[in-house]
Order: C-alpha cells, then sequence, then structure tokens
C-alpha cells in the first residue's frame, strides 16, 4: 500500500473531489477531521493545550474554542510552534493508525487530505504521490464570492493569504484542472484513480508485510511444536557423574 497526498485552495473543489474518490471506493483520511478529534476533552492534547494557554481557550462545554486560540497564535510563530508541537504527534499518530486498517483491509493506496501539504512539507517524504486540486485565480475568486457571499475585496485577501494554487500544482506529481465543467473533473478523477489502483507501487510494502508475518506464523509454529528445541538454554546443565578417583 502507498500514500497520495491530495490538496488544493479555497474555493477550488476539494471537498467535491474528495467525494468522487470516496464513492469509487477510495480509503480517505481526513487531517483536519483528525486535528479536530485529537484535542476533544479527555485527550492528551487537549489538556496540554489548557495548560500552555489557559482555561480562556475554553467554551463553556468544555471543547476548545478554535477562534480564541487561532487568535491566540496569531501573528507569534513561537506560540504556533508550541501549539503544533502539541497537536502534530497526536494527529500523527491517529493518521498511522487509520492508515494501518485500511492496510489490514487491502486497499492499494490511501488517500490523505492534507490542507497544508506543501505549505508545512511534514508529511511529503510519507507520500508516494501528491495530486492538487487546481482551478485557474478568476473561477477561483468567482467561486469564493458566491459560495461565502463575499465582496471581490475580501475574497482576494483570503485568497493571497493562501500559496498560490499555480505554485501547488507545480510541485504535484498530478493535477486535477477544476477549472471547467463538472463532468470533466470528474473524467479526470476516475483516470487517476484507475492509473494509482492498477500501480504496482504497493507490492514492496505488503510483500515485505506478508514476508514478516510469515516469519513470525513459523517461529510460533516452531515453538509450539519444538518447544524443548527452545528452552536448552535455559537448563541447567546436567553433570556426568566422573569415576572415583583410583577406582
Amino acid at each position: 500500500m502507498f500514500l497520495v497526498g491530495l490538496t488544493g485552495g479555497i474555493a477550488s473543489g476539494k471537498s467535491s473531489v474528495i467525494q468522487v474518490f470516496q464513492q469509487l471506493g477510495c480509503a480517505v483520511i481526513d487531517v483536519d477531521v483528525i486535528a479536530r478529534h485529537v484535542v476533544q476533552p479527555g485527550y492528551p492534547a487537549h489538556q496540554r493545550i489548557v495548560e500552555a494557554f489557559g482555561t480562556e481557550v475554553l467554551l463553556e462545554d468544555g471543547n476548545i474554542n478554535r477562534k480564541v486560540l487561532g487568535d491566540l497564535i496569531f501573528n507569534q510563530p513561537d506560540q504556533r510552534q508550541l501549539l503544533n508541537s502539541i497537536t502534530h504527534p497526536e494527529i500523527h499518530k491517529e493518521m498511522v493508525k487509520e492508515t494501518f486498517k485500511y492496510f489490514l483491509r487491502g486497499y492499494r493506496y490511501v488517500i490523505l487530505d492534507i490542507p497544508l501539504l506543501f505549505e508545512t512539507k511534514k508529511l511529503l517524504k510519507y507520500m508516494k504521490h501528491t495530486v492538487v486540486v487546481y482551478c485557474d485565480r478568476d473561477t477561483q475568486l468567482v467561486r469564493l464570492m458566491k459560495r461565502n457571499n463575499l465582496n471581490r475585496e475580501d475574497a482576494e485577501a483570503r485568497i493571497k493569504a493562501q500559496l498560490p494554487l499555480k505554485d501547488k500544482a507545480r510541485m504535484a506529481n498530478h493535477i486535477l484542472d477544476n477549472s471547467g465543467e463538472w463532468s470533466i473533473t470528474k473524467r479526470q478523477i476516475v483516470l487517476l484513480h484507475a492509473k494509482l489502483e492498477h500501480s504496482l507501487e504497493y507490492l514492496p510494502l505488503r510483500l515485505g508485510a506478508l514476508m514478516g508475518l510469515a516469519a513470525i506464523a513459523s517461529l510460533l509454529y516452531l515453538l509450539t511444536r519444538y518447544p524443548s528445541a527452545f528452552s536448552l538454554a535455559g537448563r541447567p546443565r546436567k553433570e556426568t557423574p566422573r569415576p572415583p578417583l583410583g577406582g
């Protein structure tokens, strides 16, 4: 099994693309969902956030107030780094768990929906393929204004706050161009899925895992079939009686 990192930009249509992949039966892990999950009350990251930033970052029900926390770390790199040092390890643990579940179920590849894939670069080294959901700047602007009921100035400010889609497209292995008709985009998704599904890149890890399981199974068989062979080292040696001197 191999990992595919998928990203996009605001109003590029990433969520719609993900839905099509899911309809095709693909395994998808949403990193944003995991990030919200690991900071819920009762989880280690939640407690550490409260210890680091105080109870003022909590809502009345005990959940993290994401807006207050976001305002707190805005333009404060040291505070942002502190928050990342708390949440990222927990997010990575959950990602590994989810990925392993799909591995056991026999999926050939898993899509990780990572909004900041190219901005942070932390997970890039684990991705066999990277995909960008792209649309041209004018289309992105019009869609964002319509979707969020924004004026042109506010919409442009939001787009400028992100890494430009054209830059992300240059860094990606695959581009899903969502600038035109949805039927054209959907066809690109189907073709990419077929390409990834028929790739043999999943074999090395799958074969390695099977070999490891076979080795463990063989060891367990030997332990149960010939237990004495594995316990000799722990037994005290029997001394051979010596004949009496002068006998």
